[in-house]
């Protein structure tokens, strides 16, 4: 199903954008783990609408109720089930939608499939909206990497054609991690920060919107983790990444640049390093043949404007069967980067986690032979 993903875990995402509620369940988690529910909470809190002039005003307080799957905190081995109440719904905004596909949504291709009987009301299940529950599941893994000595991070790297500082692709560090999480706009360069607010601002006074890209790290992963061919780690990454509905296209490491350069130039030289084998350099973003090098795990996603956009634009009506137009009402981000942040790193979690918990049983198996 579309909605689901997993070998070594299972984590199926439901609801709508406007339903009563939205949740995760997800089967597999190992018992034993303490999982934080504060800061379960504050992760969320970084996702969630209405906290800024740059996102959506819809107010929602996003906090997971817990269904199943804990016991005094603790993973018990039952199913994690959790969800979110939405409360601040107005589907009133979307009367039109049904007749009218929005440019850059999924209302045409959903009627093409669905005939219909889709719920169109703010997206239905192919909304931003269902990013929440993702972000439940990918705050758990989040934790239960750090357990491992894993952390995962990510920054805005550019919105409007404004370029941040990329990572240090070798050094990157946990330190770098924590600033970013503190910043309620986490750029590595504060003044390229300001341009970008500028840019979404003036979107936004013109009833529009803009893009960017979010780059993401994971550090701490041990060399050997992931499969070749279709389970590398770039696939699995790739398959969750795109779950997020604003994502585009990815990169790992040097990614487009890289191809645009000389073998001798874009090759990482070995070396050794306190007893370890690394890279000089990190233009494979920590992936070689689909498994990770123990070099820092480096990739980038572009993030498209908001579809969602008050500026009259070209469509047409499904019953007339005719050209028409339609000018997009309710409350939308005028740019869905930062809030896509944490999203970004839930997805990364989502399958560095399902991924190493595959190369342990690999690795039982092959000491059991």
């Amino acid at each position: 199903m579309g909605s689901s993903f997993g070998k070594n875990i299972n984590v199926s995402i439901f609801g709508q954008s406007h339903s009563a509620s939205i949740g995760v369940v997800i089967d597999g988690l190992p018992a034993g783990h303490r999982i934080d529910l504060e800061k379960l909470g504050q992760f969320m809190s970084r996702r969630a609408p209405g906290r800024n002039e740059y996102s959506t005003q819809r107010s929602e307080s996003d906090t997971p109720v817990i269904l199943s799957g804990l016991k005094d905190g603790v993973l018990c081995g039952a199913p994690f089930a959790a969800v979110i109440k939405n409360t601040d719904a107005v589907s009133r905004d979307y009367s039109e939608v049904s007749d009218k596909p929005r440019p850059g949504h999924a209302d045409f291709t959903a009627q093409m499939k669905y005939n219909g009987t889709q719920d169109y009301s703010g997206g239905g299940h192919f909304s931003g909206r269902l990013t929440a529950p993702l972000c439940i599941a990918g705050g758990i893994m989040l934790q239960l990497l750090e357990e491992e000595g894993i952390k995962v991070g990510a920054h805005i790297c550019e919105i409007a054609g404004v370029r941040d500082f990329s990572f240090d692709p070798v050094n990157v560090s946990e330190e770098d991690f924590d600033r970013l999480r503190a910043s309620s706009f986490p750029v590595n360069d504060p003044e390229a920060g300001e341009i970008m607010k500028s840019a979404i601002s003036a979107a936004k006074k013109a009833g529009d919107s803009v893009g960017g890209v979010i780059e993401c790290a994971a550090i701490g992963l041990p060399a050997g983790v992931g499969d070749p061919m279709f389970d590398g780690m770039e696939n699995m990454i790739a398959c969750t990444v795109f779950a997020i509905p604003a994502v585009k296209g990815i990169e790992f490491g040097s990614g487009f640049t890289g191809s645009r350069s000389m073998g001798s130039a874009n090759n990482d030289p070995f070396t050794w390093e306190n007893g370890m084998i690394r890279t000089l350099t990190n233009n494979h973003g920590g992936i070689l043949g689909g498994i990770t090098s123990g070099m820092p795990l480096i990739f980038r996603v572009s993030i498209k404007p908001t579809p969602s956009i008050s500026i009259e634009q070209e469509t047409v009506s499904f019953s007339a069967k005719e050209k028409t137009k339609i000018s997009i009402k309710g409350r939308h981000d005028p740019c869905i980067v930062p809030r896509a942040i944490p999203c970004v790193e839930s997805a990364a979690s989502l399958a560095i986690y399902d991924s190493l918990l595959g190369s342990r049983i690999h690795r039982k198996g092959e000491n059991n032979r």
